[in-house]
């Protein structure tokens, strides 16, 4: 918009950032404002002109249009205006012209033992680069309790060893899990690191629970320095990743269409057709219970929602991915065969030689016709596949890779969405166990009147009362005032 055109009524009071063009169209300002209106006006005051210094009466005489790019807070405005300055180098942003770059997480996972490291600059490499974030501190704060948590090694050896460990004060007082002297093995360490992946990509909720529930079990205790302590880093979470989630639609899918990247997969994996329709499979284990398994489908290389599955794993007690993964391909495939409906043209597991030669081996037990099956392992993004010694390494660019990954990464959202529902639904429902006579007859009877304990919570005790055998107008008084106070 010209600048004879402006008035302060037709600038939004919001947050944002504006540029300034001169008579060329050339950018020569970038700025950012909480409230674009009130910093936009300050520019075109008469007095402002007679007390500006030269460096702002230049600016401000060499002003021809402008325009304003409109965002949800502050912290957005931060970000866009660095990026403006970077890509136009606008010649009034003295104070910014200096490639001031905000910070970044980074994991290498050609790193024997990955480790999460701040940068500003983001190379074009095989790491990954999660910001950047305009709170460096916060930021700063979340990675040192990130790698405490999930027991990574903070040590800068590239391949730590024995000899590093005797200096190595993580792991005398436990921070680390000790990679470097064989306390964990390869395998385990990437599942935390995977972990931590999945949280800098926004899947938080989770590990925001967990902090909430230590600092209110702290303050009970009257532990208020450690609750406080978790209550820093809750709002370093929040302040930096916000209330983020990741999909598969905003997964880097090839920009391509859809059956050109379909058709670059079978080249790549020497295919006898094209993989249209192909299946991933992940599973969800953080802890003992509550073991899940997703299958998702893409279709054409984009998400085929319809046909993504959930399954409770049935026959396998502990922690073993293996054992969970053939009964998962051995359920979903047995099923397809006895429907008889068409098989995928390609099957993807997530890993490597072990994890395929599993899944040949659950399609064999149930006598499946052959059909193509890769494996994908994490660190080197490396494709295996039956019969070939050598894995295929593909170009981090290319179409055929990104739809792997990207179906991997869908698996996995997929069925850790699916686990966190199922413990966050006992999480609740166990607040039913705390009422002081409620047994397990009329709490299965509550659960199955009202479905939830959300539902039964937005209930009155007269609801209650009237709708549930067993629950006189007294007791149903006292449930409902527990769960009022207990939210």
């Amino acid at each position: 918009m010209a600048r004879s055109d402006f008035h302060p009524g037709d600038i939004p009071a919001k947050p944002g950032v504006y540029v300034y063009r001169d008579r060329f169209g050339t950018v020569i300002y970038v700025g950012k404002a909480s409230n674009l209106r009130r910093r936009m006006s300050h520019y075109f005051q008469p007095s402002q002109q007679l007390r500006a210094d030269p460096k702002l009466r230049s600016l401000i005489n060499s002003i021809d249009t402008w325009e304003t790019f409109i965002v949800k807070n502050e912290d957005e405005a931060l970000l866009l205006e660095s990026r403006f300055i970077k890509e136009y180098a606008p010649h009034y942003n003295i104070l910014l012209r200096d490639d001031k770059r905000y910070p970044m997480l980074k994991i290498d996972r050609n790193e024997k033992f990955p480790r999460i490291r701040l940068t500003r600059l983001k190379k074009k490499d095989a790491c990954l680069y999660f910001g950047p974030f305009p709170h460096g501190f916060a930021l700063r704060k979340l990675s040192e309790y990130l790698t405490k948590r999930f027991g990574l090694r903070s040590c800068k050896s590239l391949a730590p060893d024995a000899e590093d460990r005797k200096h190595c004060l993580a792991g005398t007082v436990r921070d680390c899990c000790r990679p470097c002297v064989g306390e964990v093995t390869e395998e385990e360490y990437m599942a935390r690191v995977d972990r931590v992946v999945a949280i800098l990509n926004g899947d938080t909720k989770e590990i925001a629970e967990e902090l909430k529930a230590k600092m209110l079990d702290a303050a009970a205790a009257k532990q208020f320095e450690k609750a406080a302590s978790y209550r820093d880093v809750l709002s370093n979470l929040q302040s930096v990743l916000g209330n983020k989630v990741r999909s598969f639609e905003h997964a880097h899918i090839p920009s391509e269409a859809g059956k050109e990247a379909v058709l670059d997969l079978q080249k790549a994996l020497h295919l006898p057709k094209p993989p249209r329709v192909i299946v991933g499979f992940d599973i969800s284990n953080l802890g003992t219970t509550f073991a899940v398994a997703s299958l998702v489908c893409s279709r054409d290389g984009r998400p085929d929602k319809s046909n993504y599955r959930r399954f409770r794993i049935k026959t396998v007690e502990g922690q073993n991915d293996f054992a969970m993964m053939n009964e998962v391909v051995k359920r979903y495939f047995s099923r397809l065969l006895e429907e008889k409906r068409p098989l995928p043209d390609l099957l993807m597991v997530d890993g490597g030689k072990g994890q395929l030669h599993l899944a040949l081996e659950a399609l064999i037990s149930i006598n499946c016709p052959p059909f193509p099956v890769v494996g994908l392992a994490k660190k080197n993004e490396e494709i295996y596949i039956p019969g070939r010694s050598e894995p295929i390494v593909l170009n981090r660019d290319r179409p055929a890779l990104k739809i792997l990954q990207a179906l991997r990464d869908e698996a996995h959202r997929f069925a850790v969405s699916y686990n966190r529902r199922l413990r966050l639904k006992r999480i609740s429902e166990s607040l039913l166990d705390e009422i002081p006579g409620l047994g397990e007859t009329r709490r299965n009877s509550l659960l199955r009147e009202f479905g939830s304990v959300a539902m039964i919570r937005k209930a009155s005790a007269e609801e209650i009362a009237s709708r549930v055998r067993g629950i006189g107008a007294e007791f149903a008084a006292a449930i409902h005032d527990f769960l009022q106070t207990h939210k």
